[in-house]
């Protein structure tokens, strides 16, 4: 396993956002969590990628604990992570967005940077052919010179997907990346996630939109108020009744 999270918890104030959480992710899966609104999701997701510390259980990536990891350290390491939301650096290109991904993965360091040493021009040039690629990788090549903010949000979104991939993760977490986009745009969006579902790359996806995620994922897990209500692979899920009653509605889906 690529990813295990055992019985893990945190609670904000005594209240718990998550309660006990168990889940293993596979090396090359691509596992979905789902559920209501203040199910747990992102805050679980935070949790893996070092944003929020549990307050209980254990998370462990690649056979090492993370407990007390550093996000930029987890970063280095191999989880990238797609927020919820656009979050691009405005009056930089495409190009420079997607470029600031591999910085956590740089070895020249501040003062190679300031003194501009050769060694961080080396780095520079082959950040700036590895951000090129990503932008390829999520169709967006032809935008590479053009300003971040200009993109339309479909197209911001995939560019934060390629500034993640700059930085070559073995796990990339997707925080609800097609909230709020339109039906074309989450389609482009979903064909570029089976694609890099096709080339291997282990994924976790939060996601409202259950076609999607269906559509995506090997296994889901489904968190109601905090707990792991239930887990299996797609079809599992849509006909588990624990899940019709708490998330999906009255008639399990068809």
């Amino acid at each position: 396993m690529l990813l295990n999270v055992a019985g893990v918890s945190r609670t904000f104030g005594g209240v718990y956002a998550v309660r006990e959480v168990d889940i293993d992710v596979a090396y090359g899966e691509t596992h979905a969590v789902i559920g209501p609104n203040g199910a747990g999701k992102s805050t679980l997701f935070s949790l893996i990628g070092g944003h929020l510390r549990a307050s209980a259980g254990s998370i462990s990536y690649a056979g090492a604990r993370l407990d007390r990891v550093a996000p930029h350290r987890r970063a280095r390491s191999g989880i990238a992570m797609v927020f919820q939301g656009a979050r691009l650096f405005h009056g930089m290109t495409a190009l420079e967005n997607v470029m600031v991904g591999a910085h956590a993965t740089t070895r020249a360091g501040a003062l190679s940077a300031t003194l501009r040493l050769p060694r961080h021009r080396r780095e520079e040039r082959e950040i700036r052919g590895w951000a090129s690629e990503a932008l390829a990788r999520v169709g967006l090549a032809d935008w590479a010179d053009r300003p971040a903010e200009a993109l339309p949000l479909g197209q911001q979104r995939a560019l934060q997907v390629g500034r993640a991939l700059c930085a070559s993760p073995r796990l990339l977490l997707l925080d609800e990346p097609a909230s709020g986009l339109r039906a074309a745009e989450r389609a482009a969006l979903a064909e570029l996630i089976g694609e890099l579902r096709a080339g291997g790359l282990t994924m976790m996806l939060v996601e409202h939109d259950v076609a999607f995620v269906t559509r995506l994922a090997d296994r889901v897990t489904v968190l109601d108020l905090g707990r792991v209500i239930a887990q299996g692979t797609p079809q599992q899920i849509r006909t588990d009744p624990r899940v019709i009653a708490a998330y999906l509605g009255a008639e399990p889906a068809r």
